[in-house]
């Protein structure tokens, strides 16, 4: 048990929580229009579930609109069930065989909302990061019983493995910051 490949992983655990949480933030519309927002949707296709964009093209024509055309016309109707029993705030418009998605303009209780959406988020990001920090001193733990880290090491790597902590913490809390800043704007 290296203290440094211990520390290495936590770090990565770490990364992969803060890029988790800037996905989901991503999910979340601020009133532009975003291929994010509805490419994780899932479809009832060919007998299976598949994500919307395994099944169609999503593109943004304008800032306030989202263009969903499906590879296979068959599939219109699915896309358009699973559009609206996502409850994303806007109602899909058939158009041929396309899907236009107009972005309404939101409303202050909406963004507030929305806001408590990110906090939520934010929250399940900084346990993520909490998980990898106690799987990191358990793991340093065994090795200081296992006698592969000294008492030394095993308080050094804990103070790295705290400010690791606090450093990733940190960044979410600003994405955080930066989301409910962008979501309150009017």
């Amino acid at each position: 048990m290296d203290p440094k490949k211990i520390l290495a992983d936590a770090r990565t655990a770490m990364t992969k929580a803060v890029e988790f949480t800037l996905h989901e933030f991503s999910s979340l519309h601020t009133g532009k229009a975003s291929p994010s927002m509805i490419e994780s949707l899932i479809v009832q296709a060919y007998g299976s579930s598949m994500r919307l964009k395994e099944v169609a093209a999503i593109t943004t024509p304008d800032a306030r609109t989202i263009q969903v055309q499906p590879w296979d016309k068959g599939l219109l109707r699915d896309i358009e069930k699973a559009l609206q029993v996502a409850k994303l705030g806007f109602n899909p418009l058939v158009q041929g065989d396309i899907i236009r998605c107009p972005m309404p303009e939101l409303s202050r209780e909406r963004r507030q909302e929305l806001a408590k959406v990110a906090h939520t988020q934010a929250e399940e990001g900084r346990v993520r990061v909490r998980t990898a920090r106690r799987d990191a001193n358990e793991a340093l733990k065994k090795g200081k019983t296992a006698g592969t880290v000294s008492e030394d090491d095993l308080k050094r790597s804990e103070k790295d493995v705290q400010t690791e902590h606090d450093k990733f913490i940190a960044e979410i809390n600003k994405h955080l910051a930066s989301k409910e800043a962008d979501l309150m704007k009017v």
